[in-house]
């Protein structure tokens, strides 16, 4: 197979984070662009063809149900530590975008793999899920906030004891482009070894 291997390294440095406050609200993203961009997410490498994700997917409707579940959930369990401004935004992001796609791991029952190497697959597959969002030309962005981490949240998300919400993959239509991006030259991180 033959690829365009110059568009290929154009798509994957030109991938951004694209955050709430520069969605185009209210424009819907085309549900067989979603579906291509879950699809390509499960075609991540995975140890032992466990393909451990699981992704549950929030739009219309569905978007104010997930706001309000994660909103509550932190006013209930911050106590003392409760922000007001964070409250808001719990409640208001997930509607500015088209799709809110919670990201899960769903634990190999027999553990045959270590934790962590299926959470690299997950997160192989969110990769795939940016570059495809990338290059429909939307905007997409993977937060680990709010609910997160929280024990309590797995029920809402169908997970078990062993599972894991690892975030949620925002998905919208653009409005204002993230700026370019710089990295580091490949010499600082690169340590060859020849002989």
């Amino acid at each position: 197979m033959e690829y365009n291997v110059e568009e290929i390294n154009r798509l994957i440095r030109h991938r951004r984070s694209v955050f709430p406050k520069q969605y185009a609200e209210g424009k819907t993203v085309d549900e067989a662009i979603v579906r291509q961009i879950l699809e390509n997410a499960t075609w991540a490498p995975n140890h032992g063809q466990t393909e451990p994700w699981k992704f549950v997917v929030f739009s219309g409707e569905g978007l104010q149900k997930l706001a309000t579940f994660q909103a509550e959930l932190y006013k209930k369990e911050s106590a003392a530590n409760f922000k007001e401004a964070t409250y808001q935004n719990l409640l208001a992001n997930p509607l500015k975008a088209s799709h809110v796609i919670a990201i899960c791991l769903k634990r190999d029952p027999n553990k045959k793999f270590p934790e962590q190497e299926e959470i690299a697959a997950v997160s192989c597959a969110v990769q795939n899920m940016y570059l495809t969002t990338a290059a429909y030309g939307l905007g997409g962005y993977w937060t680990t906030g709010g609910v997160t981490y929280k024990a309590s949240a797995k029920e809402f998300f169908g997970l078990g004891e062993d599972d894991k919400l690892l975030g949620f993959f925002y998905l919208a239509h653009v409005a204002v482009p993230s700026p370019d991006s710089k990295r580091k030259p490949l010499d600082e991180k690169v340590e060859w070894v020849k002989s």
